[in-house]
């Protein structure tokens, strides 16, 4: 599939490597030539210097021959204007970063469709939901809903009073769990785990299992489920005013910015959360308001060291859940090993947001989740796929990947074990690590 990005900022420079990886045809467009020189080596994709909404930059790249046409620039202005150009000249599928909610209101969106705008990626409400996802579900570090939510994906910190800890995954009982382990996170990598690989303390452990075993999967784990009310915030960011917007209502929530004029501006826009001015990095700050009180803390600054360092003091003093926006994808892995609760990466929720589009013309039928270095999919079988010849422990399925769970045609959700047998119109969630995709989708199609 040929991909035209325009903008090589954080955001279109991880789709960029991301996508490369998955052997697609790639180009990448900026008007800084030094930003392309960076990545032009060290990536298997074409770079092209040149304004994202010129029509001779955009008939250089070969506009009417691409499938999908991705603008990610700062400016969403500019990202609408360039997908109206980019779709009046022939490309198939247009997509628009934006950071304004009023473009997301339907009957906005409406007029933008009618513009050339198939589809809008706005980071930051992506982050908000995903915070609110992960206040809801406090006990795991990782949560998401496939399969239209009969499936549930589960990634758990194990500490030394989980049940599970040290056990081999061939001797967990056959009868009695209702699970499936699909990744295992230690030390900074993801291993996708067989029979022989163990369970230990401070793995984050990724499992899939159904609705009604969850609260069973939890106490294996040894966690409880907290209620959280009172969540206090460091940083004004955009995702924080987003969190805000949405979920006043739902949460008693303090915000705290060491910047006056921002602190002013977020009072003005959300009345109804409490706006204090002062640096959240200081202890003595967060003591004189009463961080222990607080049922949650965020820590949603620009800066990941910053982000990671307060969720680490927030707690030492005592708060249950804490909630990093760790952007640096260097450091993404190292927070995640740490006693600093989720981690948030709106590059990933991104990137998850646009393969989705890839898997399936019909966003609604499929859906991608990209985690530090491994991805999460569900695909759908198509007739006649390699998937259906055998069952599962017969297939000599690729290295590096597993297949958790599936839906059958008539909705009954299942997890997947070596006796298996997939058919077509399955959907099947799959778990691989990072640059597998294009050759686990070969399997289904």
């Amino acid at each position: 599939m040929k991909i035209i990005i325009a903008g090589a900022g954080e955001v279109g420079t991880h789709l960029a490597k991301m996508l490369s990886n998955e052997n697609q045809d790639i180009i990448l467009i900026d008007s800084d030539q030094q930003k392309l020189d960076s990545i032009d080596s060290h990536y298997n994709l074409m770079t092209l210097c040149g304004s994202t909404s010129s029509f001779e930059t955009m008939r250089r790249a070969g506009i009417n021959d691409a499938e999908l046409y991705i603008a990610v620039t700062p400016f969403e202005t500019r990202n609408i204007t360039s997908c109206s150009i980019a779709k009046k000249l022939g490309v198939r599928k247009t997509v628009a970063r934006i950071d304004n909610y009023e473009f997301m209101q339907k009957d906005n969106r409406i007029i933008l469709k009618e513009l050339g705008i198939d589809t809008l990626i706005y980071p930051e409400d992506l982050a908000a939901k995903a915070i609110d996802l992960s206040l809801s579900h406090n006990w795991a570090r990782y949560w998401a809903e496939m399969g239209g939510g009969q499936l549930i994906l589960i990634g758990v910190k194990i500490r030394d009073d989980s049940r599970l800890c040290g056990l081999k995954l061939r001797d967990l009982p056959v009868s009695a769990h209702h699970f499936h382990v699909s990744a295992i996170k230690r030390n900074a990598e993801t291993v996708i785990p067989g029979g022989n690989d163990s369970i230990e303390k401070d793995d984050i452990v990724y499992f899939i299992t159904t609705p009604e075993y969850v609260e069973e999967l939890r106490d294996l784990c040894g966690k409880k489920k907290r209620v959280i009310k009172k969540v206090f915030i460091m940083g004004g960011s955009q995702i924080a005013l987003r969190f805000c917007y949405a979920f006043h209502d739902k949460y008693n929530i303090r915000v705290i910015d060491i910047d006056r004029e921002r602190c002013e501006y977020l009072a003005t826009e959300v009345p109804e959360v409490e706006v204090i001015c002062g640096d959240g990095r200081d202890v003595e700050v967060l003591r004189e308001n009463n961080i222990y009180q607080y049922d949650a803390f965020m820590a949603l600054t620009s800066k990941s060291e910053t982000n990671i360092l307060s969720c680490l003091t927030a707690k030492d003093f005592g708060v249950p859940k804490t909630i990093a926006d760790v952007e640096n994808l260097q450091f993404y892995s190292v927070a995640e090993s740490l006693n600093i609760g989720t981690s948030i990466n709106k590059k990933l929720m991104a990137s998850s947001s646009i393969f989705q589009i890839l898997l399936d013309s019909d966003e609604t039928n499929s859906k991608f989740l990209a985690l530090a270095d491994a991805e999460v999919c569900e695909l759908d079988v198509k007739a006649k796929a390699k998937i259906t010849k055998a069952a599962v422990k017969d297939l000599n399925l690729p290295w590096g990947m597993t297949l958790a769970a599936l839906i059958r045609t008539d909705g009954k959700a299942e997890l997947i074990s070596g006796m298996t047998h997939i058919y077509p119109g399955d959907k099947v969630v799959v778990f691989c690590l990072s640059g597998n995709i294009s050759k686990i989708e070969k399997w289904f199609n």
